[in-house]
């Protein structure tokens, strides 16, 4: 299920808009309306599917090291919790595929949120609560930089070149919401912000955590940060399960 707030829709700022007139003429260029990747059904006219995404959806190669991590630690009633929620990807695959009880999607971007409601709601996934929201210390509300561009938005002001709009963020406590959600699997794609955030849980409930590292943001300091987290909280590094900048941690049992 998803979050009642209504958030904007910025479709008509990007390519591929997601009107009707807009599908209609897509569909006359032969686009197929849908794009399958493990099952789930994505929407081709939503603005971040831009071909390239279509393509690596289509052969099952979108995220892949990541999808193949989760498709083999998730469990049937797991809780999942996902840092990152993107265009609503891992959060379906996961629910469609693995069976969890629960699946909590956080992500920042309210340019994404109508992607990753509509992709929950094509594929009949009502196990999803969707978040907008970011996870700090403390309570509060942070400004978002919503771009053209939507890999380039972020919290960051500059560059203001590309801004489409600029929103505020609610931000919760990291610590508390974490522990109230419980997850048995924790699967965070933040781009760099992992250095700072991954600290600040509790990890002792977490049986199993999917990392996509950014080194070319936290350097080697900050992998050894996550890494050391990890460790701290139980969690050892699983070879098996990783590959290159993702990485998953196990905990033995």
């Amino acid at each position: 299920m998803t979050t009642t707030e209504e958030f904007p829709d910025h479709s008509e700022q990007f390519p591929g808009s997601s009107d009707p007139l807009k599908r209609a003429e897509l569909a006359e260029m032969g686009r197929p309306s849908h794009v399958t990747s493990h099952g789930v059904r994505f929407p081709t006219d939503m603005p971040p599917l831009f071909p390239r995404v279509r393509n690596l959806l289509a052969h099952d190669e979108y995220e892949e090291r990541e999808t193949k991590a989760a498709l083999k630690v998730v469990r049937a009633g797991d809780r999942v919790v996902e840092l990152g929620a993107g265009i609503g990807y891992m959060s379906a695959i996961v629910a469609k595929n693995c069976a969890p009880s629960q699946v909590h999607a956080f992500e920042a971007n309210p340019a994404l949120i109508p992607c990753i409601r509509r992709v929950h709601s094509e594929n009949a996934l009502d196990n999803i609560t969707v978040h907008h929201a970011l996870l700090d210390e403390e309570r509060g509300s942070r400004k978002f930089y919503v771009r053209r561009n939507f890999v380039a938005s972020s919290t960051d002001r500059e560059p203001m070149q590309g801004v489409v709009d600029i929103a505020d963020v609610p931000v919760l406590p990291a610590r508390q919401t974490i522990a109230t959600l419980a997850p048995d699997v924790l699967i965070c794609d933040i781009e760099g912000a992992e250095v700072y955030l991954l600290p600040q849980f509790d990890l002792s409930q977490v049986r199993v955590a999917i990392v996509e590292l950014h080194p070319q943001h936290i350097g080697l300091n900050g992998v050894k940060t996550v890494f050391d987290t990890m460790h701290a909280g139980g969690l050892v590094y699983n070879p098996r399960r990783s590959m290159a900048k993702v990485v998953t941690f196990s905990r033995p049992e």
